[in-house]
C-alpha cells in the first residue's frame, strides 16, 4: 500500500522552529519530487516548497525563504521540512506529496501523485 505520513507537527511560540517528516510507505522517493504544502481554513492548499530527489534541487515560496529548508534521507525513506523563525502566519495544516519523476523539472510539479494526511502546525504569537 503506498502511504505518506507526516508528522512533527505542534504548538510552538512565535520565533521557534519545528521539524516536520514524511515517510513514504509501498515505494521509495529516489525517483520522486516531493512538495510540501499547507492550508488553513476556508483558504486554498498552497505550495510551501518541493525538493526534486534526484539530484537535490529545492525550491522555495517566497514567504518562507531563507526560514525553510527541506532535506531527504533516502535511506529512511523520509523527508524533512526545516522550519526556523516560524511567524503566526506560518499556522496551517501542513501536507506532503509525492511526484513520480518523468521528465526533468525546472519548478515544482504542478501536481502529484500522492498525498499525506496532514500535521498541524500553530505558531502562537
Amino acid at each position: 500500500e503506498v502511504q505518506l505520513v507526516e508528522s512533527g507537527g505542534g504548538l510552538v511560540q512565535a520565533g521557534g522552529s519545528l521539524r516536520l517528516s514524511c515517510t513514504a510507505s509501498g515505494f521509495t522517493f529516489d525517483d520522486y519530487a516531493i512538495g510540501w504544502f499547507r492550508q488553513v481554513p476556508g483558504k486554498e492548499r498552497g505550495g510551501v516548497s518541493c525538493l526534486i530527489n534526484s539530484d537535490g534541487r529545492t525550491y522555495y515560496e517566497d514567504s518562507v525563504k531563507g526560514r525553510f529548508t527541506m532535506s531527504s534521507d533516502n535511506a529512511r525513506n523520509t523527508v524533512y521540512l526545516q522550519m526556523n523563525s516560524l511567524k503566526p502566519e506560518d499556522t496551517a495544516v501542513y501536507y506532503c506529496a509525492a511526484w513520480r519523476l518523468r521528465f526533468r523539472l525546472s519548478k515544482c510539479p504542478s501536481e502529484y501523485d500522492y498525498w499525506g494526511q496532514g500535521t498541524q502546525v500553530t505558531v502562537s504569537s
